[in-house]
């Protein structure tokens, strides 16, 4: 009986052990996947992978027309007050090698447009840091949600250690700060026909 009894612990014993090497090996997995990939929140979308320094890339392919499409993700390092669980962010958006759209989503609602656009379309005014130079801009607002930036300040983004937008929100005037510097800029180019240049001074 002893001898039986001394069997079932070390199998439970060796059971638990077992148990403990599962949960840590899982616990460690999902530690590198948080340090290097994201999930994407978009069903057709591979999950993403480091573009360098915080950007995150992810891919997917249009199931009809069969275009290649890469999406470059950065998080700003700062929450807007106006919403304190979902960070703004800059996305750039490449189809087939190409630019598609490069938009700010500032992670709560924007407040109305300000301005028109060149063809009457809704903008807002925003104010636009870029290391150490600043200017004004007028991007199209698209639904109250996001702004669709332009590719001269998207050039400048991307190649630069310091990017912060002023925006309106519904709770007033706030500023994002983000950290594009780290981005491989290889990669962008590559899928996005994308290079860095620096912004004008005057």
């Amino acid at each position: 009986m002893n001898g039986s009894h001394s069997s079932d612990q070390r199998n439970r014993t060796g059971l638990v052990a077992a148990a403990m090497l599962v949960c840590v090996a899982l616990f460690c997995t999902a530690s590198v996947f948080a340090q290097n990939g994201a999930m994407s929140p978009y069903q057709d979308e591979k999950d993403g992978v480091s573009a360098g320094g915080k950007w995150m890339e992810f891919q997917s392919q249009d199931k009809m027309t069969g275009a290649k499409k890469v999406r470059f993700e950065l998080l700003s390092d700062n929450y807007l007050k106006a919403d304190t669980e979902y960070k703004p962010r800059v996305e750039l958006f490449c189809t087939d090698g190409k630019l598609s759209l490069a938009d700010f989503n500032p992670g709560s609602r924007l407040a109305p447009p300000n301005r028109p656009g060149f063809w009457g379309q809704p903008q807002m005014e925003v104010m636009v840091r870029i290391d150490n130079t600043h200017s004004y801009h007028g991007w199209n607002w698209v639904r109250g949600h996001f702004l669709s930036m332009d590719k001269g300040t998207t050039r400048g983004m991307i190649g630069a250690q310091v990017f912060k937008v002023e925006v309106r929100t519904r709770a007033g005037r706030e500023i994002a700060e983000v950290t594009p510097f780290g981005l491989n800029l290889d990669r962008v180019h590559q899928a996005c026909d994308l290079t860095p240049k620096k912004p004008s001074k005057d």
